[in-house]
Formats: C-alpha cells, sequence, structure tokens
C-alpha cells in the first residue's frame, strides 16, 4: 500500500512565501534586547541606596551570624575567614561591573540616535527657516510694487476731481448755449 500523501500543517510554512532573514535573526535580537534591558535593570538597581543598605545589611547580618552563633550553626565561621562571603560578594562584583558597562554601551547607542534624530531636526528646521525668509523677502518686494491705501485714495480723489472739473465744464458749455 502506498504511503499517503503528506498534508501540510498550516503552522509549516513555505520558504519562499516568508521575507528573507526574519526567522533567527528576530530571536537573536529579542534575545539580546532582553538580556540589554536585564543589565539596563541591574546597573539602574545597584545605584540606587536600597541597594546599598540592602547589602550592608546582608553582610552585617552574615557577620554577625557567624560570629556570634554556636559553631553548629555557623556556615562560614571566622576561622576559614568568612571564605563562602568573601566569594559571594567577588561574584556579585564581577559580574556587576560587566552588566553596567552593557548598560552604559546600550545608553550610548541611544544618546547617539537621539543625537543624529535631533540633528536631523535642528536641519529641517534650518530649511523651513530658510525657506520662510525667502517667501517673506519675495512678499515684500511684491508688496512694493502693489499700491498703497493712501495712493489708490489719492489717486481716486483725482479722478473725482477731474470728473467734477469735466461735469462743472460740460455744465457750463451747456448753460452759455442759447
Amino acid at each position: 500500500m502506498a504511503a499517503p500523501a503528506r498534508r501540510r500543517d498550516r503552522r509549516e510554512i513555505d520558504p519562499l512565501e516568508e521575507p528573507k532573514g526574519l526567522g533567527r535573526r528576530r530571536q537573536q535580537r529579542t534575545s539580546r534586547d532582553v538580556f540589554g534591558r536585564f543589565s539596563e535593570g541591574f546597573a539602574r538597581a545597584m545605584g540606587t541606596s536600597g541597594f546599598l543598605i540592602g547589602l550592608t545589611l546582608f553582610v552585617a547580618v552574615w557577620l554577625l551570624w557567624n560570629a556570634v552563633a554556636p559553631a553548629s550553626a555557623q556556615f562560614d565561621p571566622v576561622s576559614n575567614g568568612f571564605a563562602v562571603l568573601t566569594l559571594i560578594l567577588s561574584l556579585q562584583a564581577s559580574y556587576a561591573a560587566p552588566l553596567i558597562l552593557l548598560a552604559q554601551n546600550r545608553q550610548d547607542d541611544r544618546d547617539r540616535v537621539q543625537t543624529e534624530q535631533d540633528r536631523q531636526q535642528a536641519q529641517r528646521n534650518l530649511d523651513d527657516t530658510e525657506y520662510l525668509a525667502r517667501e517673506i523677502v519675495a512678499l515684500r518686494l511684491l508688496v512694493r510694487d502693489m499700491a498703497s491705501k493712501d495712493f489708490v485714495r489719492t489717486e481716486l480723489r483725482g479722478l473725482l476731481e477731474e470728473l467734477d472739473k469735466r461735469e462743472a465744464d460740460r455744465s457750463a458749455g451747456t448753460a452759455g448755449r442759447p
């Protein structure tokens, strides 16, 4: 008996139907972004007074417990020089420095992008200002060639006086005829 024809699962995507490069890169960017956000959160938390107070209390309780508690209850005795505490603090410091640097690098990238966007916006504003200045100059030149309100009034008064004079001459000319 022949094997049944394989039906395509809807979840299965034809490689020709998917845009090139969407598969793994998206997952890598997402995982990098998650790690970057984690490093920023870690760096932000380490820079708070709450973290410093908490770490100080942790170390104080650790030292007090291992110095005062009975020997059977101590997990990092004074005789060993608090070796476990030293290892914990060294591990914390060894991870803190690179994570803080990663957070700073991400902030530098954001600042660089913001600076470029600000520069582009400033250039657009300058271009717009120059365009508007040219338009204002063109309008001023156009307005100089246009008749002002006072000029038009003077011209109309002159025309009215001339019409009145003609009317008076016509009246005088018709009145003088028999």
